[in-house]
């Protein structure tokens, strides 16, 4: 019997003496692999990551759809390895899953689970060598030094809108990048780093500048005895908003029952998950604030009491399994009874206000909220200049009153006639008419019912 080799090159050589070379087709024919593949077994891999170029100034691999995404995988090795491949994989996915019980009978009940995948990105790159891994041929072997190794990879996230990155309690959207790096003899080497995706919400639109608003009331009743009502009427300035933002609140509060009420509000998300027809909601606290105990007979008003918007994920709205949404809940706590509330949708959005939407919003928000005894702007900004936009046909043309129109002749509609494809006076802080314009003003009082 031969001498027992010791230690782990020796077993590492009795493994390879038992080995059969591929082209002896399984004859019993004692064939030793070649010394270098034996000691490639031990491996020299010291480190194998993937890191992102990022875009932003923050260094956190931040992208929307249509971006390239670009990083490298870095392998840094002790000693000279041969490689069959370096391969990527760039996935994107919503992926919802919950589980319910259910009785079937008497003693008997079973788990039903609902599952569901929506995916949006699957992307696949060879970096180093070939396709095929599924042997292991010494030929086509790359051969990588000592020393830390950088290879370069990129891909183009689509153009159809993407989820935002999430992680819920039954589901979540996730963005990666996997890298498998493939040795003769040896287990695939693997390594994954996720990177967020923003679909981006711009709260610039009409839709999400526009006031939200309302009011209720309630009566307590106490068997045959009825107190006086509670009323509650609420009003934000817009609609979107960005994390890190504060909704100012305007409300009015009348408590004209025979309790102590606490006025209050809070800002909620709702998860809503969807799988096999059926639907699962999550609803949660984001923040909230306490106003003063009112008396019976006593009224609060809130003119623009702020409530700050903490960091949380942006609403999701597009996703067909998975939605995000916000809501601005103002009510009163009543003890005994049900709160009188009002639910104000919100809407978390990505781009941040402009100055202008800053401007409209302000400014719509203060003409419809006379009831809180709120006023215009003081002075008004300049118009910008239009001219260039009718040509002179169409002015010339403007001047003809249609004989139809007849019956609407006056100061209003002459005015808007007249203006239809004219630019607007130069701005001045001084009226170049003033004599007209009292005139126009004196006929407009005579013409006023109310006065």
């Amino acid at each position: 019997m031969a001498e027992r080799r010791v230690g782990i090159r020796g077993f590492l050589l009795e493994a390879t003496d038992r080995a059969r070379c591929v082209s002896c087709r399984g004859r019993d024919t004692d064939h030793r692999l070649p010394l270098s593949a034996s000691t490639m077994v031990l491996g020299k891999v010291k480190s194998f990551t993937v890191s992102y170029d990022c875009l932003n100034d923050s260094n956190v691999p931040v992208f929307s759809s249509g971006d390239c995404v670009s990083g490298r995988v870095v392998i840094e090795v002790t000693g000279e390895i041969r490689v069959k491949s370096l391969k990527i994989h760039a996935k994107g996915f919503a992926k919802v899953r919950w589980t319910e019980s259910r009785n079937a009978g008497s003693n008997t009940a079973y788990t039903q689970n609902y599952t569901e995948e929506v995916e949006y990105l699957n992307h696949k790159d060879i970096l180093i060598g070939h396709e095929r891994d599924d042997d292991n041929s010494e030929e086509g072997l790359t051969t990588i030094p000592s020393g830390r190794h950088e290879y370069a990879f990129s891909l183009e996230l689509p153009q159809t809108p993407l989820a935002t990155s999430f992680e819920g309690k039954h589901g979540s959207v996730r963005y990666w990048v996997k890298a498998e790096l493939h040795r003769p003899w040896l287990l695939p080497m693997k390594t994954k780093k996720e990177f967020t995706v923003f679909e981006h919400i711009d709260i610039n639109t009409p839709l999400l500048l526009s006031p939200q608003a309302g009011t209720k009331d309630k009566t307590l009743c106490c068997w045959f005895c009825t107190s006086g009502p509670i009323s509650l009427s609420a009003k934000i300035e817009r609609k979107g908003y960005t994390p890190g933002e504060s909704i100012q609140i305007f409300a009015e509060i009348e408590n004209c029952s025979s309790r102590m009420v606490v006025p209050k509000a809070a800002i909620y998300q709702t998860q809503t998950f969807y799988a096999k027809g059926k639907m699962k909601e999550v609803k949660q606290l984001v923040a909230n604030l306490r106003g003063e105990s009112l008396s019976s007979g006593k009224t609060e008003t809130w003119s623009g009491k702020m409530l700050k918007i903490p960091p949380v994920s942006p609403s999701i709205l597009d996703c067909s399994i998975i939605r995000v949404e916000y809501s601005l809940m103002v009510y009163v706590d009543i003890p005994g009874a049900i709160n009188l509330s009002l639910n104000l949708p919100l809407v978390i959005g990505t781009i941040p206000l402009h100055s202008f939407g800053s401007r409209t919003s302000s400014v719509s928000s203060q003409c419809s909220m006379s009831w809180l005894g709120m006023g215009l702007p003081e002075r008004p900004e300049a118009p910008p200049s239009y001219a260039e936009i009718a040509t002179e046909e169409q002015r010339q043309s403007s001047l003809d009153v249609p004989a139809a129109r007849e019956d609407l002749d006056g100061p209003l509609f002459a005015y808007i006639h007249e203006f239809r494809f004219q630019p607007p006076p130069l701005y001045s802080e001084i009226d170049p008419n003033p004599d007209h314009v009292s005139r126009t003003e004196e006929r407009r009082l005579d013409a006023c019912p109310s006065r």
